[in-house]
């Protein structure tokens, strides 16, 4: 696990494994949770403003997520509180995503000593190196065990 005291303005992580993108699954989770043409029919996207068959951004979010979960920044004591996201080009069938994540800007928290605050820059990346996602969250970080009692003694 990764404390606040451990991470510098900055600092990149990458993801461990890619994922792949599948049309079915593409499908399955637009049928769930975002059922537009373009998200469920190819014959129907190719008529849109996407010309084909494309991931829905909360399907391309939740990947992400996945992978961020499976990469080298592992912070302990996590929770986000909110953050800017932006999809910047539709994620296909074929798709292979990887994530990079950088630090913005780290400072310990007022209201919380035990922890720190921290906004990081995720982004999405296709096999082509092409920016298909930027997330740039808000998190809460534990402090060591250590700081934590400097800071609340």
């Amino acid at each position: 696990m990764i404390y606040f005291e451990e991470l510098a303005l900055g600092q990149k992580f990458a993801s461990i494994r890619r994922r792949r993108v599948e049309a079915s699954e593409i499908k399955s989770f637009a049928a769930d949770f975002d059922p537009q043409p373009f998200h469920l029919d190819d014959t129907a996207a190719r008529d849109t403003a996407f010309g084909g068959l494309a991931a829905s951004g909360w399907h391309t979010a939740a990947l992400t997520m996945s992978l961020i979960v499976g990469s080298d920044f592992r912070p302990a004591g996590i929770l986000g509180f909110g953050g800017d996201l932006q999809w910047l080009k539709p994620v296909r069938p074929g798709d292979e995503l990887r994530v990079d994540s950088e630090v913005l800007d780290l400072r310990p928290s007022k209201s919380r000593p035990d922890q720190g605050i921290v906004t990081m820059r995720v982004t999405t990346l296709n096999q082509h190196g092409e920016a298909v996602q930027t997330f740039t969250p808000t998190l809460l970080v534990n402090r060591r065990p250590e700081a934590r009692r400097h800071a609340v003694g």
